[in-house]
């Protein structure tokens, strides 16, 4: 019989090392991920994480990067102007992507990357990182065993009281974000809320977007402020049902974070929500049962669940499917683009069809 040989690691390659720490340190824990290289165009971020973590491996150009190392995986944690353009070049270098959320400034560069992906025949995963918690993957098990019925009502939020991000006190954001807190807070919550709701179609947005915390904290900086301190958002889907999307960097409530998904489904509800103002997560189930109103807290999380690093090495690696798809961060990004929309004109917009004759016109 012949001897099999041993599977060989996957070499990874890390751009941006602001979020893209995080993701060094994911693929570490990893037995079949060996991170071989980094980029960062800032040297002592470059030198210090290099150092921390023992890549030797070090590059200034994500390009020069793709060019001289042969990696199998590429995580493009870059800022997200540039999300479509180094994710296009990585899977023309023959590797799979796994990208930062948003997914890209726009649902035509998503479109773009995913289309590019599937021309490479590679794997686009999106980096939704709430959804490899615990208490969010036990409640999606419940999901699919029906207990929920179907949901036809959601509502779910970030909101900061003060939390503006420096990098958004440097002017002229729009151009290198995209938005404000509902792309860099909101779509989190949207990916979770949608991805428990099965991905139902979206029909229409009617949304509303406000800046009047943030424009004075800029101008104590000495900056214009040309994105949104707080954005929200009403989504009806073909199904009928509907969905509250909210997000904040500034906001005037009792909490510092607040974090909460909640869906209402016609045999039971459910909700998940950060505790103590922190990044550690709760979750609950409401149903009835012969006459009676019972409420369920998930306890103990349901074990094994590991991060989106993780699971995306593990995918390769055994030839299976990745959740967190393009396709999937495609939707998020129509949503998104319907959400500022809405809120720059004052009118519903419709998805769809309808919305891709205005895109192609």
């Amino acid at each position: 019989m012949k001897k099999l040989e041993p599977q060989k690691k996957l070499r990874v390659g890390v751009i941006g090392l602001g979020m893209g720490e995080n993701h060094v340190k994911g693929y570490i824990e990893h037995p079949m991920a060996d991170v071989v290289a980094i980029a960062d165009p800032d040297e002592k971020r470059l030198a210090d994480i290099g150092d921390r973590h023992r890549i030797g491996r070090r590059y200034a150009s994500a390009e020069q990067m793709l060019t001289d190392e042969a990696l199998d995986v590429v995580s493009n944690a870059s800022p997200n102007r540039f999300h479509k353009t180094l994710t296009i070049a990585a899977f023309e270098a023959g590797c799979h992507v796994l990208c930062e959320k948003p997914m890209a400034m726009n649902a035509a560069e998503g479109r773009e990357m995913l289309e590019a992906s599937m021309k490479a025949n590679k794997r686009l995963m999106i980096d939704y990182s709430w959804r490899f918690t615990e208490q969010a993957m036990a409640l999606k098990r419940q999901v699919e065993t029906g207990m929920f019925g179907e949901f036809y009502f959601g509502r779910t939020v970030w909101h900061r009281r003060r939390g503006i991000p420096p990098f958004a006190l440097k002017g002229n954001q729009k151009e290198i974000l995209g938005g404000g807190p509902m792309i860099d807070l909101g779509v989190h919550r949207l990916d979770l809320a949608l991805w428990l709701m099965g991905f139902p179609k979206p029909v229409s947005v009617m949304a509303g977007a406000y800046n009047a915390i943030g424009t004075a904290i800029a101008k104590h900086h000495g900056v214009d402020y040309d994105i949104e301190d707080l954005a929200a958002a009403f989504i009806r889907f073909e199904n009928g049902a509907t969905l509250a999307v909210e997000a904040s960097w500034a906001a005037n409530i009792a909490e510092n974070e607040l974090m909460e998904t909640r869906l209402l489904g016609t045999k039971g509800g459910l909700v998940q929500r950060n505790v103590r103002e922190g990044y550690e997560f709760e979750a609950e189930i409401y149903v009835e049962h012969a006459g009676a109103q019972f409420d369920m807290k998930l306890h103990p999380p349901m074990p094994g669940v590991r991060s989106a690093y993780w699971h995306f090495v593990d995918s390769i690696v055994n030839n299976q499917p990745h959740i967190s798809t393009g396709q999937e961060g495609v939707m998020a990004m129509e949503i998104l683009d319907a959400i500022y929309e809405s809120a720059q004109t004052g009118r519903p917009v419709a998805l769809g069809a309808s919305r891709q004759v205005r895109e192609d016109a």
